[in-house]
C-alpha cells in the first residue's frame, strides 16, 4: 500500500498529512472478512399442505450448502412449521414431514447426518387475528452451528 503525504501550507506552517507513522500505514491485519463458518439460520417455505421441496426450497438449500461446505458443522435443527388448516394431528405429521424433506436434503448435499435435529412444531401459535400469518407457518426453520476447521 502506497502512502499518500498530503503537504498543506497554513500561515507560513507545513502540515503533513495521511502519512502518519509507519506502525499506522498497514490495516490490513486488523480488517477481516467475517467467516461464513458461523451459527446461522435460513427458512424453507412449502406450499400450502405439501411437504415436497419447491425448486426455490431446494435453490436455498443448495446455496446453504455450498456456502458452508468448508465449515465444521456441528448440530443442524431442522423445525418444521404448519399452518392452522387440517386440524393438530394432521398439521403436526405434515411439519415432520417437512423437517424430514430438508433434512434429507441437506444430507444428500453432504452434510453430516448425525448432526441432525429434526422437530415438528405443528400450528402451535399459528393463529393470528385474521389469519395474516398463517401462510409464514408453511416452513421449516434451519439452525446451523457451524465453526471453522
Amino acid at each position: 500500500m502506497k502512502a499518500l503525504t498530503v503537504i498543506l501550507a497554513v500561515g507560513g506552517l507545513a502540515v503533513a498529512g495521511c502519512a502518519g507513522p509507519p506502525w499506522m500505514r498497514d490495516r490490513s491485519a486488523l480488517v477481516t472478512e467475517p467467516s461464513v463458518c458461523a451459527p446461522q439460520r435460513f427458512e424453507v417455505y412449502f406450499r400450502d399442505s405439501e411437504a415436497g421441496l419447491t425448486d426455490s426450497a431446494r435453490n436455498a438449500i443448495a446455496l446453504t450448502a455450498t456456502q458452508l461446505q468448508g465449515c465444521d458443522i456441528r448440530k443442524v435443527e431442522v423445525i418444521g412449521l404448519a399452518d392452522a388448516r387440517g386440524g393438530a394431528t394432521a398439521n403436526m405429521d405434515l411439519s415432520q414431514r417437512r423437517a424430514l424433506a430438508v433434512a434429507e436434503a441437506l444430507e444428500a448435499a453432504g452434510w453430516p447426518s448425525p448432526a441432525f435435529t429434526l422437530v415438528g412444531a405443528g400450528d402451535t401459535g399459528s393463529v393470528t387475528a385474521g389469519g395474516a400469518n398463517e401462510p409464514m407457518r408453511r416452513r421449516t426453520e434451519v439452525l446451523v452451528d457451524a465453526a471453522p476447521r
